[in-house]
C-alpha cells in the first residue's frame, strides 16, 4: 500500500509539471503570435505609405518617361520604368530591402533608377523620331615655347596654352528621313558655343552680318524625292565635308585638328543633292553662297561636284572638286546710309572694279578598316586661288597654292584604350593659309581612354615645325621654327543619336 501511494505521488507530480510547462509554452506562443500580428500591421502601414508615394511619383514621372511610336501613337512607360521609380523611393530610406547577393542584379538595380531619372530630366528622344543630343568638349593645353599671350599659332580649337578652356558646348536636334516608315523629310539643328564658334563661324572679312548666324553651326531641312533609289536634297547651312576631319572630337582620331581642317571650308549655305547609284557609288552636287558665307559677298554661286565610293565594305573613298569665287564685290559704307530704311549691317557700297579670280579645290580622302582594331586613313589636297581672273592694270593674276596631305593610323588596344597618330605636310605658297610662304609639317600622337559610354579622355603630344621662324616664343620679336604642345582633352556627350554626329 505504501508503495502504491508513493507511485501515485510521483505520477501526480510529473503530470502537474508537464501541465504547467504546457501552459507556459502556450502563453509564449500566444505572445509570439501577437508580435507577428503587430509586425504584419506595421508592414501593411509601410506598404500603404509606399503605394501612396509611388502614386504621387508616377503621376509626375510617367509623362516624362512615356514614348511615342513611329506612327505617332503614344505609349505609357513600361513597368520596368515604374519599378525603377519605386526602387528610387526605396533607396531614399522609405524601406531598405536586403542587398542582392548577385552583383549583376545589384548593379542593374542601381543603374536603372539613375538612367530613368536622367532621361526624365534630360530627354534624348522626342515624339516623331527626333533626338536631342548634348555635347561638351574641354581641354588644358601647354606650349613648351611659353608663347607671349599664351597663344598657339595655326591651331583650330586648342588656341591657348596654360589655360583650362572650353572648346565647345553644343546641342543637336536631329531627325533623319525614314522612307521605310513613310517619312521622307528630316531636319537638323546644331547650336554651338565656345572657342569652336569663334574658329568656325564667319567674320566681317567674308560675311556682311556674321553675328546673327554665329551660334548656328548647322541648320537644314532634308527631303528624299522618289527618284530611282532616292534623291536626297538638303537646304540650309551645313558642315563642309571637304577634308577627312570633322567638328565633333568624339568622332575624330586625334584631339587637335590638322592644318587642312583649319584651312579648308568649315561650312556652306545653299542646297545640296546626293544620289546613290548603287551600293558602291554615290554622287554629290552643291550650289552654295560661298565658303564660310551664310550671306554672300558677291553674285557668284560656288559649286561642288563629288563622288563617294565604297569599293569594299571596309574601304571608303571620297573625291571632291570645288569651284568658287569668294572675293567680295561690296563693302560697308563708312558714311552710312542716312535715314534710308536699311537693315543693320546692310549699308553697303560697291567695289569697283571687283576682283573676279576663281578658287579651285581638289580634295580626296580614304579610310581603310584593316582589321576590327586597326584603321588607316589618308588625305590629299590641292588648292589654287587667284585674286583676278586676268591681269588688271597694276594687278597680278599669279595664283597662290596650297598643296599637301595627311596620313592617319588608329589602333583600338582594348575596348577602353586606343592609340592614334597623324603626320601632315602643307605647302603654303603665297600664304593662303598662314599669311606667309612656308612649308608646314606636324606630327601628333594621341592616347585615348574611354571612361564610360559618352565620356572619354585624350592625352596628346603634338609637334609643329616649318622652314622659317614663325611660332611665338616668350621673347617679344623672337620667333621659333617649331611649336611643341601637350594637351589633355575631356569629351562628354549624351543623346539619342547613334554613331557619328
Amino acid at each position: 500500500m505504501r508503495s502504491a501511494i508513493c507511485v501515485f505521488i510521483v505520477l501526480n507530480t510529473l503530470f502537474t509539471g508537464v501541465q504547467s510547462r504546457a501552459q507556459e509554452s502556450s502563453v509564449a506562443k500566444d505572445r509570439e503570435v501577437e508580435e507577428l500580428r503587430q509586425t504584419v500591421r506595421d508592414l501593411a502601414a509601410r506598404v500603404a505609405a509606399l503605394e501612396e508615394q509611388l502614386h504621387k511619383q508616377t503621376t509626375v514621372a510617367v509623362p516624362a518617361l512615356s514614348t511615342t511610336l513611329n506612327d505617332g501613337t503614344p505609349t505609357v512607360a513600361s513597368s520596368s520604368s515604374l519599378s525603377a521609380v519605386k526602387e528610387s523611393e526605396v533607396s531614399k530610406g522609405v524601406a531598405a530591402p536586403a542587398e542582392s547577393s548577385n552583383p549583376a542584379v545589384a548593379k542593374s538595380s542601381s543603374a536603372a533608377p539613375a538612367e530613368s531619372q536622367v532621361a526624365a530630366v534630360v530627354p534624348a528622344q522626342l515624339p516623331g523620331g527626333a533626338t536631342l543630343n548634348y555635347y561638351f568638349d574641354g581641354y588644358y593645353g601647354y606650349d613648351f615655347n611659353h608663347p607671349t599671350g599664351r597663344v598657339q599659332y595655326l591651331r583650330a580649337y586648342d588656341v591657348l596654352s596654360n589655360a583650362f578652356s572650353i572648346n565647345q558646348a553644343g546641342l543637336v536636334l536631329a531627325m533623319d528621313p525614314n522612307v521605310e516608315e513613310g517619312r521622307r523629310y528630316g531636319v537638323r539643328l546644331d547650336l554651338q558655343f565656345g572657342q569652336a564658334t569663334e574658329t568656325l563661324q564667319g567674320n566681317p572679312a567674308n560675311e556682311p552680318r556674321p553675328e546673327i548666324y554665329r551660334n548656328i553651326f548647322q541648320a537644314y531641312g532634308t527631303y528624299v524625292f522618289p527618284v530611282g533609289k532616292g534623291l536626297t536634297v538638303d537646304v540650309g547651312k551645313w558642315s563642309s565635308s571637304m577634308g577627312i576631319e570633322g567638328n565633333y572630337t568624339k568622332d575624330q582620331m586625334n584631339y587637335t585638328r590638322s592644318f587642312f581642317f583649319n584651312y579648308l571650308p568649315f561650312y556652306h549655305m545653299g542646297v545640296r543633292a546626293n544620289y546613290k547609284l548603287n551600293d558602291k557609288v554615290a554622287v554629290n552636287y552643291w550650289l552654295v553662297n560661298g565658303t564660310q558665307q551664310s550671306e554672300p559677298t558677291n553674285s557668284f554661286k560656288d559649286e561642288l561636284f563629288g563622288l563617294a565610293l565604297q569599293p569594299k565594305k571596309n574601304v571608303s573613298w571620297t573625291i571632291n572638286y570645288y569651284l568658287g569665287q569668294d572675293h567680295p564685290d561690296v563693302t560697308q559704307n563708312p558714311q552710312g546710309c542716312g535715314t534710308a530704311p536699311i537693315q543693320p549691317g546692310l549699308c553697303l557700297q560697291p567695289i569697283t572694279p571687283a576682283p573676279d579670280g576663281k578658287q579651285h579645290i581638289f580634295d580626296t580622302y580614304a579610310t581603310w578598316n584593316v582589321t576590327p582594331k586597326l584603321t588607316l586613313a589618308g588625305e590629299g589636297d590641292y588648292v589654287i586661288s587667284r585674286l583676278w581672273k586676268n591681269a588688271a592694270p597694276g594687278q597680278s593674276s599669279a595664283p597662290s597654292h596650297v598643296i599637301g596631305g595627311a596620313a592617319y593610323a588608329r589602333y583600338q588596344w582594348t575596348p577602353k584604350m586606343a592609340l592614334a597618330g597623324r603626320t601632315e605636310y602643307l605647302s603654303d605658297r603665297g600664304g593662303l593659309f598662314s599669311g606667309t610662304t612656308q612649308a608646314l609639317k606636324e606630327f601628333t600622337g594621341t592616347y585615348e581612354y574611354k571612361v564610360a559610354d559618352g565620356l572619354l579622355t585624350r592625352l596628346e603630344y603634338r609637334r609643329d615645325w616649318t622652314n622659317r621662324p614663325f611660332f611665338l616664343t616668350n621673347k617679344p620679336g623672337v620667333l621659333s621654327q617649331n611649336q611643341d604642345t601637350l594637351t589633355v582633352g575631356l569629351v562628354w556627350w549624351y543623346g539619342g543619336k547613334q554613331g557619328a554626329w
